[in-house]
């Protein structure tokens, strides 16, 4: 997945959708937009597809992303996720993993606050976006194998992670 860079628009917007909407646009990514407070915007990981819900609430000034997998949690399998989300999620800087009680569709999440101006450009939006994509694609693997391979959590976070030296 490669992201089409926004050029030109790091002006002040009053609503970041507006900028999420033009990014999705660039890059070619279906979007839906349900008004002021939410954009809806479908992307293509390495491993899976996600649709990404960004919610604005202007009263708070805060910017809510959320990616959904296409992975839901069965109920024999969710408290190794759970013991999964917490040990992968002690590795993240920004963002969290969970479990869309809804549905038992497995998701990241992350939030930003913004200043009393909505102080959001082009440019940290492709942040916030490439951050939801990269952790999203990166621990993709580890939930899979503790769901369909039968692994430990501990186990799949080091197959999962284990670095390759050299090339073939």
């Amino acid at each position: 997945m490669t992201m089409v860079n926004f050029d030109g628009c790091d002006a002040f917007m009053a609503n970041p959708l507006d900028i999420l909407e033009m990014i999705a646009g660039q890059n070619e990514w279906p979007f839906e937009r349900s008004g002021d407070d939410e954009i809806v915007v479908a992307v293509s990981g390495e491993w899976c597809d996600f649709h990404i819900r960004y919610f604005w609430a202007v009263e708070d000034n805060l910017l809510q992303a959320a990616a959904m997998m296409d992975t839901r949690v069965p109920t024999s399998k969710k408290a190794k996720i759970l013991e999964t989300i917490n040990l992968v999620n002690e590795r993240l800087a920004i963002g969290h993993f969970a479990i869309w009680t809804e549905d038992d569709t497995l998701m990241f999440r992350h939030s930003s606050m913004l200043g009393s101006d909505h102080d959001l450009t082009a440019a940290t939006c492709e942040k916030i976006t490439e951050a939801i994509l990269s952790e999203s694609n990166k621990y993709y693997p580890v939930f899979q194998f503790v769901l369909w391979a039968g692994k430990s959590p501990d186990e799949a976070l080091q197959a999962a992670m284990l670095d390759t030296i050299g090339e073939a």
